[in-house]
């Protein structure tokens, strides 16, 4: 009698607010019992737009799925936004409205806190008043534990706690959340992106396909300033570093500009390759180097490293080989204007180590001056690749060796599924340079990619014994000089 008087009386006064739902009286009442354990005591039918609906109203004690959407959404492929109303009753504390806020700051542990909903509404009955609503996983029994009566009590504000109808509608849901309630029941939820500029790029498992267009929608709309949502159908092209993607959600755009170390750069998702993860490194690698270094940049792209080096004074050659990272590489040291201390190169990654770097090596090297701070750095970021390319070292200069001080140092990536990904990497870097590169390299994990897949970069300079390879006493003989040698032993 109780509960039916007070339903009653909050419907007279529209305190409760019903979610109209075309789910069928049997089916909710089933749903009901499922999620809350127990059959519910009252249902009430509302008339609304001349339908009589079932408000589906969850009055679970701590229940934690209080906050998910409606269950009749499970296998939905097509977002409908309306399909995710649904009503919670929670516990709420009324009181007089000017003290509000000192009720708040004295029970901010048992306030309601969840993001996109009201923590004080407006009490229908009494203008003068507030109802301050509660997290129901806090008061789960409807109850106030003794510490918070005692508070309310030199607040002066009767402890009686009130239910209070919460519609929930799909603004008020997390992505996870609504993705979770969509998908079937015990596969993986992907909720992660990457973000490059409005470009939101997720990587789907196979179970999540047939959900793409809904989850890239979701993604959009619960995340501002993503307008485009994109899905990798393919594995990165080794040869320029990018791959094909669907467009899942938004506008087809996929020119974006980004910012990363405080530096701008814009670009073509579609055709160049860009990880926001990589920022970090990007930073690490570039505080290294001191104004007057020479930075050789392998595998540039669109000058991550090349740019930020390029403004800290350095002298910079990078290279790519995909024609289209070369023009946005070209076109970024424009935008930040430092493209009188790039030269770039359109080459092979082998071809640009034997052809500009060595003549630049060849040219500088001997020119160093004992106690010279002028550093070389070769940066070779290709983790599926640049590790194979560590042979071109071998013997790449002719000559005497420079000082031990002048020798470049190299910073190659890769990656490793060993168990010791710091020794599988170095015994990779010391076959293909040929050397033991035993105390004389440092190894820094840069992120775990995959599942017991490690990238990392190793730093080291190259040995003297590798880079140089020392002419033979013939060959430092002058040809003239060979030439009458030569002459001598014939006229003998």
């Amino acid at each position: 009698l109780w509960r039916l008087g007070y339903c009653a009386r909050l419907l007279k006064t529209n305190h409760f607010r019903t979610a109209a739902s075309n789910t069928s009286f049997p089916a909710v009442w089933m749903l009901l019992a499922q999620h809350s354990g127990r059959i519910p005591g009252l249902f009430v039918v509302v008339k609304k737009n001349t339908f009589f609906t079932m408000p589906e109203t969850v009055e679970d004690k701590a229940n934690p799925e209080l906050y998910l959407p409606h269950p009749g959404v499970r296998g939905m492929t097509l977002l409908d936004r309306e399909a995710f109303k649904r009503t919670v009753v929670v516990p709420a504390l009324k009181v007089k409205k000017e003290i509000v806020s000192s009720v708040l700051k004295a029970l901010k542990q048992s306030v309601l806190q969840r993001p996109g909903l009201k923590r004080v509404v407006e009490d229908p009955e009494d203008e003068d008043s507030r109802f301050v609503i509660l997290d129901p996983h806090k008061i789960p029994e409807f109850l106030l534990g003794e510490p918070e009566q005692q508070v309310l009590k030199e607040l002066n504000v009767h402890p009686e706690v009130s239910k209070y109808n919460l519609e929930l509608t799909y603004e008020n849901f997390k992505s996870e959340e609504i993705l979770r309630a969509v998908l079937p029941e015990g596969q993986e939820v992907t909720s992660g992106f990457s973000r490059v500029g409005h470009i939101a790029h997720l990587n789907l498992r196979d179970h999540q396909l047939p959900y793409r267009h809904l989850i890239g929608q979701v993604i959009m709309d619960k995340n501002p300033g993503i307008t485009c949502v994109v899905n990798k159908t393919n594995i990165i092209d080794s040869t320029y570093r990018n791959f094909e993607m669907e467009v899942l959600a938004g506008e087809n755009n996929l020119v974006t500009k980004v910012k990363e170390n405080n530096i701008a750069y814009e670009l073509d998702f579609s055709k160049v390759y860009w990880n926001p993860r990589l920022s970090t490194e990007h930073g690490r690698i570039v505080g290294l180097l001191q104004p007057g270094d020479v930075l050789f940049d392998v595998f540039a792209g669109i000058g991550p490293f090349a740019i930020p080096a390029a403004r800290r004074k350095c002298r910079v050659l990078a290279n790519d080989l995909n024609p289209a990272s070369y023009a946005w590489l070209l076109h970024n040291c424009k935008l930040n204007k430092v493209d009188s201390r790039v030269k770039a190169f359109n080459m092979d990654g082998r071809d640009f180590l034997r052809g500009p770097v060595r003549e630049e090596l060849s040219k500088e090297l001997p020119l160093l001056k004992e106690g010279q701070k002028t550093a070389f750095h070769i940066v070779m970021n290709l983790p599926a690749l640049a590790v194979e390319f560590l042979d071109v070292f071998r013997h790449l200069l002719v000559g005497e060796p420079c000082s031990p001080a002048g020798l470049p140092t190299v910073h190659c990536y890769g990656f490793s599924k060993h168990s010791n990904p710091a020794r599988d990497i170095q015994e990779r870097a010391e076959a293909a340079l040929g050397a033991s590169l035993a105390g004389r390299c440092s190894t820094f994990l840069v992120r775990n990619v995959a599942p017991n897949k490690e990238m990392l970069c190793l730093s080291f300079q190259i040995p003297a014994d590798v880079l140089y390879k020392r002419p033979c006493p013939d060959e430092a003989t002058p040809a003239s000089k060979r030439l009458r040698t030569s002459q001598d032993s014939s006229e003998e």
